[in-house]
């Protein structure tokens, strides 16, 4: 028997209306036997997210604030999925399940509380309502995703307890977001973590393939923010998804492409919205015979640094780098890339990392090192222009050179891996979106 593991985001489950959309993607396809939900999101653009109330609700009752009315907001939030799904004797169900979800809640606010419970409670909230809206079994992540006592996640355990929770289920939904530590205190990803937990399942159950949900018909080749209408991809490498991922494409969270790559399970992004739309298939290898364009997408991040030392010799083995990353590593700084020429190295760092320890590194490096040159450059961007192919191919790093130059964009900096997966390119902040437009040319000249 095939399975998919599914996920919902937030803007998929966002009311009941959603939920019954839900229901109709699941019967449309069998193989969808384990479904992973967040939290409801926005029903539109003046709504808050159910996990933003929450957090909000947690920081009054940490400062002995009045929390009743958000949690309130909370309550009603949910009341208002539930009255829209059941009827009659079910509905008093799951009403009597609501309210003694809030009132443990308001229990442990008053008496203790706690930051990942707090939080944690709107997607426990939607994968209760979801499980027996469709009949199916509820899988609370508190069993079977496993963090060590200081929030780091137990990979291997969390693997072997997800597979003997689901593996013997015929259809289950569980929690995204959320896990426990083996003294059942809860812990939570980073935001957007559901994807993680989606990973993971797909993962623990050697899935066939891995559906992420949401409120777009797949990976967009840029940010729609700064390109009007940009192009969906139709496939594209996990090598690719990471680095689009990291630089800031917030489709899917980067951390949920490790699980499902390890094991080469395709992950499909969708849209509930558009469910025909096939979306974007990301997949180990790239489909023989299919397009395989030179650029697949470009992302970015702005609030970067770059610090340059220049000494004459450097190159000659004489530990000059790597006393450099020391003095990185005393401060905890970590870098986003490093670039070495003849006789210079540069470093990427963000800068809101940077800020705090910005004059003694630089006065620590001056002192020991007695560099030609030393500069901070701040207030930068970095953009990433992926491409399996592309950037194996001079041609297209030409053309995206060209387009920015023929845009009047200044590059401060460029490197291009071994592994030539990417081009990594610096620009000013105040060019950052015409840059990542003039990029997203080549990208649609190529298309059409």
């Amino acid at each position: 028997m095939n399975t998919t593991v599914a996920k919902f985001g937030g803007t998929s489950i966002a009311d009941a209306a959603h939920f019954r959309k839900i229901r109709e993607i699941v019967a449309e396809d069998s193989a969808r036997r384990f479904l992973v939900v967040s939290a409801p999101g926005k029903r539109n653009a003046s709504d808050v997210k159910v996990t933003d109330l929450l957090l909000s609700v947690y920081e009054k009752a940490a400062e002995e604030e009045n929390f009743e009315p958000g949690l309130l907001l909370v309550r009603d939030r949910f009341l208002g999925i539930i009255r829209g799904l059941f009827e009659k004797e079910q509905l008093q169900k799951e009403e009597e399940m609501l309210s003694e979800t809030i009132r443990a809640l308001r229990d442990r606010l008053l008496s203790d509380p706690d930051k990942a419970y707090t939080a944690s409670r709107g997607e426990y909230l939607a994968a209760r309502i979801l499980a027996d809206y469709l009949g199916y079994t509820f899988v609370d992540p508190e069993w079977c995703v496993c963090f060590t006592e200081d929030g780091v996640l137990d990979l291997p355990m969390t693997l072997r307890t997800m597979g003997a929770a689901l593996r013997p289920l015929q259809n289950a939904v569980i929690a995204g977001f959320y896990g426990a530590d083996a003294n059942a205190r809860i812990h939570t990803f980073e935001r957007g973590g559901s994807d993680v937990t989606g990973a993971l399942a797909a993962r623990a159950v050697s899935a066939d393939l891995y559906e992420n949900w949401t409120d777009v018909p797949g990976l967009l080749a840029a940010d729609p923010r700064i390109v009007p209408d940009p192009k969906t991809v139709d496939f594209l490498s996990y090598r690719e998804l990471r680095t689009l991922s990291y630089m800031g494409a917030s489709v899917l969270h980067t951390d949920s492409v490790l699980p499902a790559s390890d094991i080469g399970i395709p992950i499909n992004i969708r849209s509930t919205e558009d469910p025909k739309n096939p979306g974007t298939m990301i997949v180990r290898k790239l489909p023989k015979g299919g397009l395989r364009r030179a650029v697949t997408g470009v992302a970015g991040r702005k609030g970067m640094s770059v610090i340059q030392v220049e000494k004459v010799m450097t190159s000659d083995g004489s530990g000059f780098a790597s006393n450099i990353l020391e003095s990185l590593k005393k401060r905890n700084l970590p870098f986003e890339h490093c670039l070495t020429g003849i006789d210079t190295i540069t470093l990427v760092i963000r800068s809101d990392l940077l800020a705090p320890v910005k004059e003694s590194l630089l006065r620590e490096l001056t002192e020991e090192l007695q560099p030609d040159y030393i500069s901070i450059r701040d207030e930068l961007s970095t953009i990433a222009v992926v491409g399996e192919k592309g950037t194996d191919s001079s041609d297209a790093n030409v053309q995206v050179l060209q387009a920015l130059t023929r845009a009047g964009i200044e590059i401060t900096t460029i490197n291009q891996g071994a592994g030539k997966l990417n081009l990594l390119i610096g620009v000013p902040e105040g060019s950052y979106e015409d840059a990542v437009r003039a990029v997203y040319s080549v990208i649609k000249e190529e298309t059409e």
